[in-house]
């Protein structure tokens, strides 16, 4: 099987060492998430484009491959292709037809052809060539050169011919590893996931800072939706999940600050402590999900004075974005199912909040305020890898019950998102027989748990184990003790 991965065109137009750092940032990231799928895969590619190779002709693996590369940073599209030596004209027009006849029954079709490199030939004699031998010589309902049923694409790079069987869209941008890090300050709801995502697609390696205002639960969906950005779009790279308890701090606020005031001063007391986050972990910019007017504290002049308090950079990916744009985004990453089961935790909502905030109004406000309480927070603050978040959630829970085989009568929930179990679809074989097997998404199994049959025993499946784990461990928080971990043996 091979893959061939273009490029995203503004890595092209770089000079020759950027480009050439990229491009090798983006070979060794590909190699970092490919081989959890196989070990066989080869990543090679100096220029135009990288090729991905696996020894394995499996169309599962196939699709789980193409699924990991059309969510990678970097990649403008990725082709899966058959490799040839290049023939003459001839040989092309033998190899077309036999490769693309029963694609092309009853199909209208066009020829498109990329070639790169001294050939006796252009492009366009390709394509009038092969389209006249596969217009007359197989059943194809005839040539339309726009919007056909079926493009017929071509490759030809120096002395090499490649056959391209399908296209897909890749998500743009720079690769992880090429730009700086940032912290984006994430709540859960629909906008700071979006500008998070927004970050890592254009290269950033983006940690994570929460502030925590709602418990436990809050602090689970919040992870969740963290893990499954990372899991899914920079898996590549390590990344941080900082913890910072924040109860205490709005409860200062509730009680010394004027009601009108509050919003702005919790924000800035966020920018302040995010700052001494992101300083401890060497990190020169914040994100925010925030988007001008949206609410309140968004006003041009409350976020001047909330930005004021801080030195560090403050990124806003969001700043001109409309709600509704926001949401259709967050559906088409994934996250929009998360954040609409989240409640607001805003803890300070003003009757009549200001709009203008002026400095020195803050000022005088402020001065009623304990820092200590602050630094406090900031102090008792939890710093994980994004990989270890189950540890934090499972502290003070029974230790999750994680088994290699089921027994009969036991009921399985494969709580993976609906577009993997279509990729891998759990076998038989792996689960055993007698074995009752349920599908929940893990973004519906809060909800959902407790109007199971609670007298059973369940237990719960994800590829990595990552999710099941840190759903289980909740789940016993609250105490549910019927609920494992299904990890099968390699």
């Amino acid at each position: 099987m091979l893959l061939l991965v273009k490029l995203f065109p503004e890595i092209t137009i770089k000079s020759r060492p950027v480009r050439r750092r990229f491009i090798r940032q983006l070979r060794k990231n590909l190699r970092s998430i490919l081989r959890e799928l196989d070990d066989s895969v080869s990543v090679t590619g100096e220029w135009d484009m990288i090729e991905v190779e696996c020894a394995r002709n499996d169309e599962v693996l196939a699709g789980l491959m193409i699924e990991k590369l059309t969510n990678t940073p970097g990649i403008s599209a990725i082709l899966l292709v058959e490799k040839f030596p290049l023939p003459d004209m001839e040989g092309i027009l033998a190899l077309c037809k036999t490769y693309f006849t029963e694609a092309l029954k009853d199909k209208t079709f066009a020829v498109r052809c990329k070639r790169k490199g001294r050939h006796g030939f252009k492009s366009t004699d390709v394509e009038r060539e092969v389209g006249g031998v596969l217009n007359q010589q197989t059943e194809a309902a005839g040539v339309k050169l726009v919007k056909p049923d079926v493009t017929v694409n071509l490759e030809i790079h120096d002395e090499e011919l490649f056959l391209v069987s399908n296209k897909y869209v890749g998500l743009g941008g720079f690769p992880l590893g090429c730009q700086d890090s940032v912290l984006s300050l994430i709540s859960g709801g629909f906008d700071s996931p979006v500008s998070s995502y927004l970050c890592t697609k254009r290269g950033l390696l983006t940690h994570y800072c929460f502030f925590n205002l709602g418990g436990r639960a809050h602090e689970l969906a919040v992870k969740e939706v963290a893990l499954f950005l990372w899991m899914k779009y920079h898996s590549s790279h390590r990344v941080k999940f900082v913890s910072v308890p924040f109860e205490r701090v709005v409860e200062e606020i509730l009680t010394n600050v004027e009601n009108s005031q509050m919003g702005v001063v919790l924000k800035r007391m966020m920018l302040r402590a995010a700052e001494q986050v992101a300083d401890k972990l060497q990190i020169k910019t914040l994100v925010t999900g925030e988007s001008v007017a949206q609410v309140s504290s968004q006003t041009l002049p409350n976020l001047a004075v909330i930005d004021s308090v801080i030195d560090t950079m403050v990124l806003r990916p969001l700043s001109m974005t409309d709600k509704q744009e926001i949401i259709d985004k967050a559906r088409e990453i994934g996250t929009e199912e998360f954040s609409k089961d989240i409640p607001e935790y805003c803890g300070v909502i003003s009757v009549k909040p200001t709009t203008r905030a002026r400095s020195e109004r803050i000022d005088r406000e402020e001065s009623n305020f304990d820092f200590t309480v602050l630094d406090e927070s900031i102090k008792n603050s939890n710093y994980q890898l994004i990989t270890k978040l189950v540890e934090g959630v499972a502290q003070g829970s029974a230790s999750v019950n994680v088994v290699s085989e089921l027994s009969s009568g036991t009921t399985l929930i494969d709580i993976r998102h609906p577009a993997e179990l279509e990729l891998k679809p759990l076998e038989q074989s792996l689960i055993g027989e007698g074995v009752e097997l349920l599908h929940i998404p893990f973004y519906k199994l809060r909800t959902n748990f407790d109007s199971l049959d609670l007298d059973k025993a369940y237990f719960l499946y994800c590829d990595k184990g990552m999710m099941s784990r840190l759903h289980a461990a909740n789940l016993g928080d609250v105490g549910f003790e019927n609920v494992g971990v299904f990890s099968p043996a390699d």
